[in-house]
């Protein structure tokens, strides 16, 4: 497993960059996972519906090859793209959100905040709103795209969508559950990557 930590990167770029790396690796290749934060944008799934992004005003928005509908990416918020073979971990899909979902629950946990997921609509929620969303691409047996976690960001951008196509969806961030604390978005990021690591590792065979 490697480990890369971007910083902030444009969309565009870095989602060429996974669709690259994804055709290019071998059976061989080595599972990536990539700690990064975006500029302000919108990201429309591949099933996404016009009428869920409700007045983008001067956000970007852009279609792309995930799944799901649409979601908002800016400053203050952690994403981490898995770029995974899932079939040399013996995952399916299900499987890889379970795994994402429980280590972002686990991850809140660290800080006090109590996180929960829903069948019926893949994230993690805190009271009811959303804390974090998951899209999910698989080409060849292999994974890209990833999570976004609401660390310290502003939320206005969410008003603007019926985000991940719920209309009404009340969206939280860490920084609105803990008033007064003082979070240090790498420092989170860092965590997550290594419990989603820790989680990877854990799946791969023994002679990975």
């Amino acid at each position: 497993m490697r480990y890369r930590e971007l910083g902030v990167v444009a969309y565009a770029p870095t989602l060429r960059a996974m669709q690259d790396f994804t055709d290019a690796r071998s059976a061989d290749t080595a599972d990536e996972l990539w700690l990064l934060q975006h500029p302000r944008i919108f990201t429309q799934g591949q099933a996404g519906r016009a009428e869920h992004v409700l007045a983008p005003g001067d956000i970007p928005v852009i279609q792309v090859d995930r799944g799901g509908q649409v979601t908002y990416h800016g400053p203050g918020q952690v994403v981490i793209y898995l770029l995974v073979d899932i079939r040399r971990h013996r995952l399916g899909v299900r499987d890889l959100v379970d795994l994402i979902e429980q280590g972002i629950v686990q991850l809140l946990a660290r800080y006090g905040i109590e996180g929960a997921v829903r069948r019926d609509a893949p994230g993690v929620y805190v009271a009811g709103e959303k804390i974090a969303a998951l899209g999910l691409r698989v080409r060849r047996g292999c994974s890209y795209h990833g999570l976004s976690l609401n660390v310290d960001m502003d939320l206005e951008p969410f008003a603007r969508i019926n985000p991940c196509g719920h209309a009404g969806l009340g969206v939280t961030s860490m920084a609105s559950r803990l008033p007064g604390a003082t979070l240090d978005v790498d420092a989170v990021g860092r965590r997550l990557l290594a419990i989603l690591g820790e989680r990877l590792e854990q799946t791969a065979p023994a002679s990975a």
